[in-house]
This record gives C-alpha cells, structure tokens and sequence, in this order.
C-alpha cells in the first residue's frame, strides 16, 4: 500500500491498523518485531512514523487452523434429514471456534452429532455453517450436512429469501406500530470491536420492526431481516435510541435487569429446502431468561 499525503506522519502500527481493521493493533506490532512489516524495502519499528508516498509491505503469516475436537455435548434439534439439520442454540454457546473459544461450540458439538456429515465449504473452524447468531442470542439456527445444500442455502441468504424473525426487548416505549430501518453497517471506526451505522463504509442493512407490547419503560418487538450483517439488530435498535435490554456492547452499561447478554431471541426460521424445494419454517420457544426478563419489564 502507499502512503496517501493526509496520513503523513502516523505512526506505522497506527496506520496499518486503521488501514486493516480486522487485525489488531498487538498483532501488527507482534509483525513488526518480527521484521514482517517493510517500509520501502527496510523493515521498521512501531515508532515509526510513515511518510506521503512511501511503500508498505506487510507480510501476514499463514494460520494454521486448530484442530477441532468433537464434545458430546446436548444439542435441542428442531429437524434433521440427510441434508440439514435445524437447532435451537442456548445463549451463551459461541457457534465456531475462534479466539479464546476452542471448545464448548456448536461445532463441537456437531462434530460429534453429525461424525463427518457436514458441509466443509466453509473449512476446518466452521463445518456445516452457513449463517450464525451471536453467543448471548438464543435460537433456530440451520445447519448443512452437505455441500448441496450449503450452497443452497447461502443462495437464499445472498437473496434476501430467508425468512428470519426474532423477538427483543428493547429500551424506551417505541411509538410506531411498524418502522423500518434502513442503514448501512460496517465496522465502527472509532472502536474495531464493535459494528456501527457506517454510511461511507457500511454494506447495506434493513431490519423491519413490529411493536409486540409496549410496557412502561421498555417495549416487546420483533425483528424481521432482510440482511444479515454483524450484530445488525443491536446495532440498529442502538441506532433510534432503542438499545436491547442487557446489550453489554450497544446498550447502557448498567442494566436495570440482570441478564447474560442481550434480550434478543432468533425465533422464527423459514427457508426452501434445497433439496425438496418445499418451504419449511421452524420456531424456537423462548428461553426461561427471556421470560423472566419480559416479567421483569412489566412491572418496572
């Protein structure tokens, strides 16, 4: 990459680090120690301070992916064939393994359900998963035994023809009956771990909301997808005003309920069959915190 003449006089980990968001600023001081950073042709220090028009090379090294240990680990499905298989996850289960969550996911746990039946379009880390909720989202979840059908599912998500419903509870009393938002997301440009309306930089983002009931301080919703971005529901409830209850990211930092995470529950899933061709649509119940969290709002 070049240096553009605005960027003059940054620091070289601070720059690479607004220039790659998805690295953090640890690891691309950890390339530098390592002499993987080079600044036309000499490898740098952090310290150093980047000039207009200068050339960075930065050599990522490949990863090597863990291996993936299969846990016998309960799992509450919903429906199976020898296509799919369709799962109401807890919250608190992380999906795929990732930093600091090798085992204990949904992975692990299908690993050893499903043996080798799953989809590897999307490798090692992520067997038969072709969308995800976060770790403190509960709910109906697909997952591919094959790559047939992983492919045919990510076509209908490409399209927007999933149907995804989930409830929440979010702060303040909304007063429409029906409101879309509309608004772009991308990663917050002021904090890298958390997502944001990103207009320069956002990919596309609607999320259709459905007052359920209007309590005293909070109001009961349903949250309808036509996308799937990153934290799209908690980010755009943040962005009227109306965080989730319990959103430790996008919310208030005290919550006047004690939950583990945010109120938000992936109800209803509706897809076509990839193989069948025939609509098929799943619900989860809601899970006992979300129920008590719901008691809870009633009488505040």
């Amino acid at each position: 990459m070049i240096v553009n003449e605005t960027d003059g006089g940054i620091r070289v980990d601070k720059y690479l680090a607004g220039q790659q968001p998805e690295m953090s600023r640890s690891f691309i001081q950890k390339l530098i120690e390592e002499n993987r950073v080079t600044i036309n042709g000499i490898p740098v220090k952090s310290r150093y301070k980047v000039s207009a028009g200068e050339e960075i090379i930065c050599e990522i090294p490949k990863l090597r992916e863990p291996e993936i240990l299969p846990e016998n680990i309960p799992l509450t499905i919903l429906y199976e064939d020898e296509e799919l298989l369709v799962v109401n996850k807890p919250k608190g289960m992380v999906v795929h393994p990732g930093h600091g969550h090798d085992s204990g996911t949904l992975v692990n746990a299908l690993l050893y359900h499903c043996r080798e039946s799953l989809s590897g379009i999307n490798g090692v880390l992520r067997p038969g998963i072709v969308h995800r909720i976060d770790r403190d989202t509960s709910g109906v979840l697909v997952v591919c035994k094959s790559d047939r059908a992983h492919s045919g599912i990510a076509e209908q998500l490409k399209v927007h023809s999933i149907t995804r419903v989930y409830h929440a509870i979010a702060h303040g009393v909304i007063s429409e009956e029906d409101r879309t938002i509309r608004a772009p997301i991308g990663r917050d440009p002021k904090d890298r771990l958390k997502m944001a309306v990103n207009e320069k930089n956002g990919k596309d983002a609607v999320t259709h909301i459905h007052v359920l009931e209007r309590l005293p301080k909070f109001t009961y919703v349903t949250c309808s997808l036509e996308t799937g971005r990153t934290h799209q529901i908690r980010v755009h409830m943040a962005s009227i005003r109306h965080p989730l209850l319990g959103d430790p990211l996008y919310g208030p930092k005290k919550s006047p309920i004690s939950l583990h995470g945010q109120a938000l529950h992936a109800k209803t899933l509706g897809f076509v069959h990839p193989t069948t061709g025939k609509y098929m649509e799943f619900e989860a119940e809601l899970p006992e915190e979300f129920l008590y969290a719901l008691k809870k709002c009633r009488a505040i």
